[in-house]
């Protein structure tokens, strides 16, 4: 009974609109006070659920996003991309995807990215003859590559919650985030030949060359990034911290777009992200506590593999699973309380947890883009000013188009595992 409650005060207080953190922690308030068990595990929990090294990586990596984000990185990107593939029937469609795959590397989270890019391409784009859903729908949809290609903030809570090497996740991620782009790429060419929507002029030797050397310090953060971690210079969480100084030196003396005006806003920004995150980090993993003393996990798992031990059903339940939580539930919230329970699973039909791990944080990705609680999308419409119920329509296409990748790195494990061995050798 104790835990029927937990669940549908979850879920009431989900319905009414309330934060998610606030849904856990209210919801694990009320099964304590039920129980009898003393309110002071609330803070314990909390504690123990962020005192881990590497989630230092969160602050640090949100700091570079802001910094790299006001000094004027994302037009840079923007042109740079478009130079390349304007010209194409459909260009800015495809720069936009570009642009999210190159800002990827900076961000780490798909909400930044669909800010972000958003806010250049999607008034562009219908400045340019392109339908204003389309361009929100193309914007939401490439935004999920962020938390795909590395550095990517879900994959360190995966690595925190696993004890899963974080380099290797990072690691993991990168040749799925390319397919995801190449795919929906594909996707933008074929909706522009369909729908006849406009190409750029082809830009000349001279202007490709100028956009690549302006966005080349963008690039070369993520590199420095992988570099340091593959090459053993430094963790992942001191990778954030190189990340945050360089992107700080870059935006001020390079595009000087940072100021001491504005840097008091970003460094506020980056403490209230990284506060709202932790908190949420603290309360799941109260909530993900309670799971465990009841067992739940351990029932998840046993109704899984006792519905079917075929590696290939098992897999399907699991994307099911997460598709339908990461519809309802924010990104870490979900990673926090079902990863444990469902890697269990994961590795009892043989898969690598690195394997499970890419394909979860993918699942919950795709989830960002989906009715009800898809956050992108919500992001996307306010940008545009357009209907959210417009943009899911525009954004089939492109769900249908991650699902297919989803698939494919489901089952097919070399699409994961081939880099991080390749580079960092077989764990």
């Amino acid at each position: 009974m104790d835990i029927a409650v937990l669940f549908i005060t979850f879920l009431a207080l989900l319905l009414l609109g309330l934060p998610i953190a606030f849904c856990l922690g209210v919801s694990s308030v009320a099964y304590l006070l039920l129980g009898g068990i003393s309110l002071t595990i609330v803070p314990q929990r909390m504690f123990s659920g962020i005192d881990a090294f590497v989630l230092l990586c969160i602050p640090g990596f949100v700091m570079a996003g802001n910094l790299m984000n006001v000094g004027n990185i994302t037009q840079h990107i923007v042109r740079f991309s478009n130079a390349l593939v304007g010209h194409v029937r459909g260009g800015l469609g495809l720069a936009n995807v570009g642009g999210s795959m190159i800002f990827s590397g900076i961000s780490g989270t798909a909400v930044a990215d669909a800010a972000s890019i958003g806010s250049v391409m999607i008034p562009g784009m219908a400045k340019s003859g392109y339908d204003k859903p389309f361009a929100a729908a193309v914007t939401a949809a490439s935004s999920t590559i962020g938390p795909i290609i590395p550095p990517s903030v879900p994959m360190i809570i995966v690595g925190s919650l696993s004890g899963i090497s974080v380099g290797r996740m990072f690691l993991a991620g990168a040749v799925p985030g390319l397919l995801l782009g190449v795919a929906m790429m594909i996707t933008v060419y074929w909706l522009a030949v369909k729908r006849g929507y406009p190409k750029e002029p082809r830009a000349s030797f001279g202007t490709l060359l100028r956009e690549g050397r302006s966005a080349f310090w963008a690039l070369l953060m993520t590199f420095i990034i992988l570099y340091g971690i593959i090459g053993g210079l430094f963790t992942p969480t001191e990778a954030s911290i190189v990340a945050s100084l360089y992107a700080l030196l870059v935006g001020a003396f390079v595009y000087k777009g940072i100021n001491w005006r504005n840097l008091g806003g970003i460094l506020t920004d980056t403490v209230i992200t990284s506060a709202s995150l932790m908190l949420l980090v603290g309360l799941a993993n109260l909530f993900g506590w309670i799971l465990t003393s009841q067992q739940i996990p351990q029932l998840i798992a046993s109704a899984i593999l006792g519905f079917s031990d075929n590696p290939i059903v098992v897999i399907l339940i699991l994307n099911l699973i997460l598709l339908f939580v990461g519809a309802f539930m924010e990104t870490i919230a979900a990673l926090i309380i079902l990863f444990p329970a469902l890697l269990g699973v994961a590795t009892g039909i043989g898969m690598d947890p690195i394997h499970f791990g890419v394909m979860a944080v993918l699942n919950l990705m795709i989830g960002l883009t989906t009715p009800p609680v898809g956050v992108c999308l919500f992001v996307v419409s306010s940008i545009g000013k357009l209907p959210m119920l417009r943009v899911a329509r525009a954004i089939v296409p492109f769900l249908i188009c991650n699902l297919l990748v989803l698939l494919l790195v489901s089952f097919v494990p070399a699409l994961s595992l081939w880099l991080p061995n390749l580079l960092m050798g077989a764990p």
